[in-house]
């Protein structure tokens, strides 16, 4: 049933591009085997074709593969932006000002006895400055500073 099941995946629209994976692949839509066995009229007027007929339909079809294309690549961006509209409902900002108290995410988790018990965040430290753009740079509690500047995506506020 697999392959049945891979037809039948291969050869739905999609809704991100508004084309089939296969004929995004092959440049041609797929003859369904059910095409074959019953003659359709598609099949029986390509068959019963003259060369120089068959010639010129294959070039207009070939020059409507880049419409196709760039449908399915418009298709493919405005599903991008409402994806990124959707996301970027949900993502609540996170502003950092001097002096503030901040956890640093552990980003190269080394092996330890702890397993997934080992903690995710470093710290506390203190904001020292703000960037544009997101970066900051962190002091420890000791007002050392880290040569370093840090993403504000790897920092949540700290609450003592």
């Amino acid at each position: 049933m697999l392959p049945f099941a891979l037809l039948s995946y291969r050869t739905s629209i999609r809704l991100s591009t508004g084309a089939t994976p296969y004929s995004l692949v092959y440049r041609m839509e797929v003859i369904l085997p059910v095409e074959v066995e019953i003659l359709f009229k598609r099949i029986l007027a390509e068959s019963k074709l003259q060369e120089a007929e068959w010639a010129k339909q294959r070039y207009e079809q070939l020059n409507l593969i880049n419409e196709k294309w760039l449908t399915a690549l418009c298709h493919g961006q405005c599903y991008q932006q409402r994806m990124a509209r959707a996301f970027n409902k949900k993502v609540r900002p996170c502003e950092f000002s001097p002096d503030d108290l901040v956890l640093r995410k552990v980003l190269h988790v080394a092996p330890d006895s702890r397993g997934k018990f080992t903690y995710k965040y470093d710290g506390p430290f203190i904001v020292k400055e703000v960037f544009d753009g997101g970066a900051i740079i962190l002091n420890d509690m000791d007002r050392n500073e880290n040569a370093l500047p840090v993403n504000a995506d790897a920092l949540k506020k700290y609450y003592p």
